[in-house]
């Protein structure tokens, strides 16, 4: 070490400790001179720090050093509040199209007839529709292949912008892939036609990345003892944006820019204009709170170790997985998405052909399961991970999605499918951060935004097949299968969590 480096860390050192020799130096200051020494590392008069009989030897190089190089303060550390209000803002975007299907199936359909893309689409899903004997699911199941367009392409992408994120820096990848999210809600406000809402949905899929990223960033800010309580953040995140973006999306879908300004049509103004303009100035407000707030959480000589991203098949990327833990996590986390989307995708038809509700029924009803799940992954699961390990908090709320699979499948009254939903909000709710924290855990520090990003293209494999799966059982079979079919599901990925190494923390 140089002489003005060496002097220079032993007189910040004695700033919280005795003083040590440094080249032949001592430096030995009193603790009531500390405020006035920080001033003289900053380039203000040195001389005071030799008052009240206290010695301060420094050579002038020393002196000169800091007086010409003055020491910039360190970054301040990204907080957990800044990446929950990142993923929220993101989350609330992205689900405010969750209630307009049905309607935004309508408009297309008599704006263009059953001509072009739109035509041949619905055309196949009559088809498939008719070959299971349930003609009347299929504008649902429509519904379906157009939610699994987007969801494919989350899962070719995600692992990839992860990926990109651990050699680049989560920052950066997250404003591009914000950027690119709000390309697809401005290509949505213009859609005219449908060949032009499917490619809206297409570019939103395919800069889908920022929820791994942003996961990720969460592994680099907190310790390994603190990692999945902090991940129950993140889920009530999630929780609380998809409550409250199908909420907007249902508010302004009653705003029809048409009715008073019919001339904006040439223009590709659609009825949901408002709609994926509000989608569309979230993304902007979330780029500018990334752009000022979100500040890097990757050093880079973590940057420096990680892999050279590739967009690569993501079926291989999962099976590519060196980890026999990360791997069995993976599995676990997969089958129990299975089981939750199935649920997700069928609840509201129980309840509408069950028990009558209406549409704002089936909202309260969304809304009263969403609590539960803030409630549980905010507060329950942080106080659970201080008494028991991350798979055994695993495997009871994987036990307690089970049970509450069975009492909505068998439920006879409409308290009982609350009870079921809270159940299942409680399993759901320990499940999420427990396999995500799992994953962080497992991995290793240079390939998080990797590993995260398999972990998400996984849960968005589930959400492009699951939906029309679940509804053909649905219609095909009753509603009490598919909740019976889910609580085996739960029960299997029991069975494998149960296996899984307590992780070192």
């Amino acid at each position: 070490m140089s002489k003005p480096n060496a002097a220079r860390s032993a007189a910040f050192g004695s700033l919280s400790g005795p003083a040590r020799p440094t080249a032949g130096k001592t430096i030995s200051i009193s603790s009531r001179l500390h405020s006035r020494f920080r001033q003289a590392a900053s380039g203000s008069s040195v001389c005071a720090l030799a008052a009240e009989g206290e010695a301060c030897f420094v050579s002038p190089f020393t002196l000169s050093s800091a007086a010409s190089s003055p020491v910039s303060p360190a970054p301040r550390p990204l907080s957990l509040g800044v990446i929950f209000l990142t993923l929220y803002i993101d989350l609330i975007g992205f689900s405010i199209i969750f209630p307009l299907g049905p309607d935004l199936l309508e408009y297309y359909l008599k704006l263009e007839g059953r001509s072009g893309a739109l035509g041949w689409l619905v055309a196949q899903t009559d088809a498939l529709a008719q070959a299971f004997g349930i003609q009347s699911y299929a504008p649902v199941l429509f519904g379906g292949i157009i939610s699994s367009v987007f969801s494919i392409l989350q899962f070719i992408f995600a692992p990839y912008w992860g990926a990109v994120s651990d050699r680049r820096g989560r920052r950066g990848v997250l404003l591009l892939t914000v950027t690119g999210t709000a390309l697809g809600y401005l290509l949505w406000v213009c859609s005219g036609s449908f060949w032009l809402f499917l490619l809206s949905r297409i570019v939103s899929g395919a800069f889908s990345g920022n929820l791994s990223v942003a996961t990720a960033a969460v592994a680099d800010v907190t310790s390994r003892g603190e990692r999945s309580k902090a991940m129950g953040l993140v889920g009530a995140a999630f929780g609380l944006g998809l409550v409250t973006g199908p909420t907007i999306g249902a508010v302004t879908s009653h705003f029809n820019l048409l009715t008073n300004y019919p001339s904006l049509a040439r223009l590709g103004i659609n009825p949901f204009s408002v709609s994926a303009f509000v989608a569309f100035g979230l993304c902007l407000v979330n780029l500018a709170w990334i752009a000022s707030r979100f500040t890097e959480t990757l050093t880079p000589a973590a940057r420096a170790e990680a892999r050279e991203p590739r967009l690569r098949n993501p079926i291989r990327a999962i099976l590519g997985l060196e980890n026999p833990a990360v791997r069995r996590t993976n599995l676990v986390a997969f089958v129990f998405s299975i089981a939750f989307v199935a649920m997700e995708s069928a609840l509201t038809f129980l309840a509408t052909n069950r028990f009558g509700y209406t549409a704002r029924e089936n909202g309260m009803l969304l809304a009263f399961l969403g609590l539960c799940a803030i409630i549980t992954q905010g507060y329950i699961v942080r106080k659970l991970l201080k008494v028991a390990d991350e798979v055994r908090v695993l495997t009871a709320g994987l036990a307690f999605t089970a049970v509450g699979m069975l009492v909505i499948g068998y439920a006879g009254r409409p308290w009982m499918l609350y009870v079921g939903l809270a159940l299942l909000a409680l399993g759901s709710g320990l499940v999420n951060p427990s396999t995500t924290g799992l994953i962080s855990l497992y991995a290793g520090a240079r390939e998080q935004g990797r590993v995260l990003g398999i972990f998400r293209s996984l849960s968005a494999l589930a959400r492009a097949f699951t939906p029309v799966l679940a509804g053909v059982v649905f219609w095909r079979y009753g509603s009490t299968s598919v909740f019976v079919g889910g609580a085996l599901l739960a029960l299997l990925a029991f069975v494998l969590g149960g296996r899984l190494p307590k992780p070192v923390k």
